[in-house]
């Protein structure tokens, strides 16, 4: 029943609409108006306001026609990483890609077209149906922004889906927790040419105690990255100061914990090393460290309600779904904190955050077809007991 031309142009549309973390008014607008023409109770929440972009959350509510079924939650995000404006979308075969200048986008905007093309199969076939709260985040790239600040007491769904992954057939119910860190280690200006022996570079402090430091992939659980240095005046002056930004990711509490650890320590014992006396007093290279939880892991168990339904639905389908961790975080790390039940479903997307990113729409039809499959059977008196319980929720805001 899913419309393969219709969720193609769908997603090649969407790709094309610039958004961007803190710019994602455009495609808001547009999904804004796909879910009132599917009959969705819509509204957008402040999540725009306190973060400082261009709108908040989109979330529909669609009501259902079967009283005794559980309500679900289907959720995307719509930003993209960068670089991703103006992308222009190139179909060879059924290989969708960017023109290689950009990201295609594909993260998360198939899992968008998909959400999409479910809800219009729906309508459009008079499929008995539960409740369905659609969650389109912002922000979700620049550390789940969006999710964190949204409200989940008003959605009906306890329980349901991110589709936000990469090969179909799998359904990842396990991600790590993950440690925002900023460094700033300070030195001492001086004229490069003139007097550099009255200066203590901190570029050079950085660049000692980074080289010091486990990176990349720790162990099985963990992985550890410096991704932005910034600092420094001009060539001809010792840079007094330099900004590093990073992070560490584990599925295992204590290993995260000591990474960030180490990290800082490494830091800590390259400045300890660089001092200097001038006129009597004495200089000594820092470090000055912020680490903080940017989101706490995700573990659903392979008996919940929400992967048996799943699973239920792969076979109904010949598809066997299996279980993963990821090394990535998405928008269910903070669903699932906030006490929810939510997995996250493949869409096909892959290579993403690079310009080589690609998506075969054999694998985004079939990611529609599991995904219709589940809310049809979640909507049918359950061959498995599935407690739920119906809460009590505020209506939408009104502008």
């Amino acid at each position: 029943m899913i419309q393969r031309d219709r969720l193609k142009d769908l997603l090649i549309e969407l790709v094309k609409i610039d958004s961007l973390s803190r710019k994602e008014y455009a495609i808001a607008m547009r999904l804004k108006r796909e879910m009132e023409e599917l009959g969705g109770e819509v509204w957008i929440d402040d999540a725009g306001q306190k973060i400082g972009g261009s709108v908040g959350n989109l979330i529909a509510h669609f009501r259902g026609d079967v009283p005794t079924s559980r309500p679900i939650l289907l959720s995307a995000h719509m930003d993209t990483v960068v670089p991703g404006e103006g992308v222009v979308p190139v179909l060879e075969g059924t290989i969708l890609r960017s023109d290689g200048r950009t990201v295609l986008g594909g993260d998360d905007k198939s899992g968008i077209a998909i959400i999409c093309e479910v809800l219009r199969v729906l309508r459009e076939n008079r499929l008995p149906r539960c409740d369905i709260d659609v969650v389109f985040t912002i922000c979700e790239e620049t550390g789940l922004i969006g999710a964190k600040c949204l409200d989940v007491s008003r959605l009906r769904a306890r329980t349901g889906l991110v589709l936000d992954s990469d090969s179909v057939g799998f359904l990842f119910v396990k991600a790590p927790a993950s440690n925002r860190m900023e460094f700033i280690v300070r030195g001492l200006e001086a004229h490069a040419g003139v007097c550099p022996e009255k200066g203590i570079s901190a570029i050079q402090v950085a660049a000692e105690g980074i080289s010091r430091m486990r990176l990349g992939r720790i162990d099985s659980e963990t992985t550890a990255n410096i991704g932005l240095i910034e600092g420094g005046m001009a060539v001809n002056i010792i840079p007094n100061c330099v900004r590093l930004r990073g992070e560490a990711r584990s599925h295992n509490e204590e290993k995260l914990e000591q990474q960030a650890r180490h990290m800082r320590q490494c830091l800590e014992e390259a400045a300890s090393a660089y001092s200097l006396v001038l006129d009597g007093r004495r200089f000594q290279a820092s470090v000055e460290a912020r680490i903080e939880r940017d989101y706490d892991r995700m573990e659903v168990s392979d008996d919940s309600p929400i992967v048996r339904l799943v699973r239920a639905a792969g076979r109904n389908l010949g598809i066997e779904v299996k279980t993963l961790s990821t090394g990535g975080g998405c928008d269910a790390n903070i669903f699932n904190k906030k006490g929810l039940e939510v997995a996250n479903l493949s869409t096909g997307m892959r290579e993403i955050h690079t310009v080589k990113e690609w998506l075969d729409l054999n694998d985004l039809y079939t990611s529609a077809e599991m995904v219709l499959e589940i809310v049809r059977l979640n909507a049918t008196p359950s061959p498995f007991p599935l407690p739920f319980e119906r809460t009590k929720v505020r209506g939408p805001a009104r502008d």
